[in-house]
């Protein structure tokens, strides 16, 4: 008789969030979910990026392609993003599929004149699609509390750029522009074990060494106990220094770390373009469904009979 196994539910237990971090721990799961999460935050959660550009007038010292591939890299407010469909999802004519952006700049004066993507005139239809930080042309801007807008190129007297562009919905497999992340990482969460019968036999110098040796300050001597105490684990870098100490003082197996195989750290850094809760709450919406559309495919126990 074969006994079915207890099922463990993944868990996610948040520990930063806001506009552009989020870092959180992911336990009761192993390293292949971890890792396939990861790689969807980074390439597979869809955004807007401008995806055509139709140069009009280019007189700057730089080239159409080079402007163009400075253009699809503007980080764009993706909030529509789910309302859109790409040109790959079989759209109609009256779907929602493009916002069009345009610019028009000629520089009059003797100085620079720096072309951001606040020059940009939105799509009167979806104003919502705006670069990050975006401060509309003419609106006076308070350099001590908004940033200046992303630059574009750099203009001398009489030159001029006028351009028109459209941004569509995309994902970070088809290009680099479309992912949401700067970084998406995940560690294994350290597991710690102290033999403290072995302790013991450490000196008050020797039981100091040993936490001074550790880098990341991991270990910590309590005064009061006289006990060498984890003070936090996280912080823990894999660099063996500690062990190695304890090595050294011919007390191997002092301290037993091993990386937990089912419990990890993940640190989230998101452009803007979404929130960083948005970008990892999709990422697993769209892990789920590949994971159901495979459960989907495979032959059920009756027709495998």
């Amino acid at each position: 008789m074969q006994r079915s196994g207890h099922r463990r539910i993944p868990q996610v237990d948040v520990r930063k969030l806001d506009h552009k971090y989020c870092e959180f721990v992911l336990s009761n799961t192993d390293a292949s979910a971890a890792n396939a999460l990861r790689r969807v935050m980074l390439a597979e959660v869809p955004t807007i990026a401008i995806d055509l550009v139709e140069i009009e007038i280019n007189t700057t010292v730089l080239n159409d392609e080079f402007i163009a591939h400075r253009l699809g890299l503007i980080p764009l407010v993706s909030h529509a993003v789910h309302g859109m469909k790409s040109v790959f999802e079989g759209a109609d004519e009256e779907d929602f599929m493009e916002v069009e952006l345009s610019l028009s700049v000629r520089c009059m004066s003797e100085g620079t004149l720096d072309v951001t993507s606040n020059d940009f005139l939105l799509d009167p239809l979806h104003p919502e699609v705006h670069p990050i930080g975006y401060v509309p042309p003419g609106q006076p801007v308070d350099r001590s509390r908004v940033e200046p807008g992303i630059l574009i190129v750099k203009m001398r007297r009489g030159q001029e750029l006028a351009l028109r562009a459209v941004a569509r919905k995309g994902i970070g497999r088809d290009h680099a522009k479309w992912s949401p992340v700067a970084t998406a990482v995940f560690q294994y969460m350290p597991g710690v074990m102290i033999n403290r019968a072995l302790m013991d036999t450490l000196t008050e110098a020797q039981k100091k060494d040993l936490c001074a040796s550790d880098p990341s300050h991991m270990l910590e001597y309590n005064d009061v106990t006289q006990q060498v105490e984890v003070h936090n684990v996280e912080a823990y870098h894999y660099d063996g220094e500690c062990l190695a100490k304890a090595v050294e003082m011919k007390k191997e197996g002092v301290l037993v770390i091993k990386q937990l195989q089912d419990k990890f750290i993940f640190r989230v850094e998101g452009t803007g373009v979404l929130p960083a809760q948005d970008v990892v709450a999709t990422a697993m919406d769209v892990l789920i469904a590949k994971l159901r559309n495979l459960q989907e495919a495979l032959p059920q126990d009756d027709e495998a009979g």
